[in-house]
């Protein structure tokens, strides 16, 4: 298989007085296609792996390759681009426009990319039918259910074909049962190709990867997948 994520001594170290080392060095490969968890409790560092995994950040050190391409020799307009091009995202909070309509919202993901307001509409309407919200193509959010907003919000991530979908938390601010059906939705895209990396603090979410990883104070090992099952049925 193809690497689409190659971590290579990758480090983060924010400066202060002491400066806080947020993540150790870490390397880290991820083929193509995968389902991969990660988790952790609060203030572990995943959420500054998630920013370095997403080209929101620089580590201090290290060599990140993503998709064949050292993005440490990039500048901030080539990670820009290539973020916009390759790389979806899911957050617990769906932020979404309040007053622009589903596949208003889920358009605006290809504003750089896709010449056309034509174009994009097509790609929206397509990535909402994939979701299963076609029939609610023109509703705004506040009449949106949580679990629907999750969705816009996974079209939009989806919507550009991109290599990598990251997701911190995307069950967190949903009852038990629509987080069933949004975590069903995320593995039926991985099935389909999509690479996906969840960032989470819930062992129940992360026992459903195919890969988990564990971080604790900054360190990435390998998760015990027994452990993260046994954890997630005492949850259940």
């Amino acid at each position: 298989m193809t690497a689409i994520v190659e971590l290579r001594g990758v480090a983060k170290t924010y400066p202060g007085t002491p400066s806080v080392e947020a993540l150790k060095p870490v390397d880290l490969t991820i083929e193509a296609g995968e389902h991969l968890a990660i988790v952790g409790p609060s203030g572990s560092g995943k959420s500054t792996l998630l920013n370095l995994l997403g080209l929101l950040d620089r580590p201090t050190q290290g060599q990140y390759v993503f998709a064949g391409h050292d993005v440490s020799a990039l500048n901030e307009r080539e990670r820009t681009a290539l973020r916009g091009r390759r790389i979806g995202f899911v957050f617990q909070q769906f932020h979404l426009l309040p007053h622009r309509t589903a596949a208003e919202n889920v358009g605006i993901a290809l504003l750089y990319s896709t010449p056309t307001q034509r174009q994009r509409t097509a790609a929206a309407v397509e990535a909402l039918d994939r979701v299963g919200l076609g029939h609610r193509l023109h509703a705004l959010p506040g009449t949106l259910s949580g679990g629907e907003r999750q969705r816009v919000a996974i079209a939009r991530a989806v919507v550009g074909a991109p290599a990598l979908v990251l997701c911190d938390e995307p069950t967190g601010n949903l009852d038990s049962a629509t987080a069933q059906a949004v975590l069903g939705l995320l593995e039926d895209l991985n099935r389909d190709g999509v690479t996906l990396i969840v960032i989470t603090h819930d062992p129940g979410v992360a026992a459903r990867a195919r890969r988990q990883l564990q971080i604790l104070d900054g360190a990435v090992a390998p998760a015990d997948p027994a452990a993260t099952h046994r954890t997630a049925r005492a949850l259940t």
